[in-house]
């Protein structure tokens, strides 16, 4: 069994040169330019609530994803196939508008001669997910992750994911979904790999 690396526990913001005082501000001045008056009675509280919302919604910039798979379990009596955890649902933000960006991610990957946890993986797409992004760099982030540490024959990730930035702004297309994905090692060598982990997560019959 190898030794758990260190992840840092999100309780105090990523960037402490910021205080909680200046995030509060930064709402109001917001509300201001917004037409909004910070003072109405329904708007005192908004500041500090968004405050903490942003400390959960960001708390990725606090974790070390790859630590969460520093625990791998060996005994697993020569198990080298396909391993797959599909319909890990996220919420992100789209670093150019703040908007959200919402969806489910398809992860797998074949071992060598260890395995991680299954929660261990929906840990490392929500530390990854909980930062600014964009829906390309999120899948290679989790890809790469995977692969450098449990360094296993092969990786995939899929997402499918539906950006507020283009439903509720902009062109204001609803219905519709952006799907990307990340092949490494075998999955993207061996063209039967790649097809039995498609298979296996089956996104069209499934939405």
């Amino acid at each position: 069994m190898s030794p758990p690396r260190k992840t840092i526990t999100p309780s105090k913001p990523a960037n402490p040169s910021v205080t909680q005082a200046q995030a509060e501000d930064a709402v109001r001045t917001l509300l201001r330019w917004s037409g909004e008056d910070p003072q109405r009675e329904g708007l005192l509280d908004t500041p500090k609530r968004v405050a903490e919302a942003y400390r959960d919604w960001f708390s990725g910039y606090s974790t070390d994803p790859a630590g969460y798979l520093g625990r791998t379990f060996e005994e697993v009596a020569g198990y080298d196939e396909l391993i797959v955890l599909r319909d890990i649902h996220f919420e992100s933000f789209c670093e150019h508008h703040m908007a959200p960006i919402i969806g489910r991610a398809h992860v797998g990957y074949l071992p060598t001669s260890k395995v991680v946890g299954i929660s261990k993986l929906a840990r490392v797409v929500d530390g990854f997910a909980r930062r600014f992004q964009v829906q390309e760099k999120l899948t290679a982030q989790i890809a790469h992750c995977i692969d450098d540490v449990l360094k296993p024959r092969g990786v995939g990730v899929v997402i499918d994911a539906v950006h507020q930035c283009m439903t509720t702004r902009g062109v204001h297309k609803t219905g519709v979904s952006m799907i990307t994905s990340q092949m490494l090692g075998t999955f993207r060598d061996d063209a039967r790999t790649r097809a039995e982990f498609l298979r296996f997560i089956d996104i069209d019959s499934r939405r």
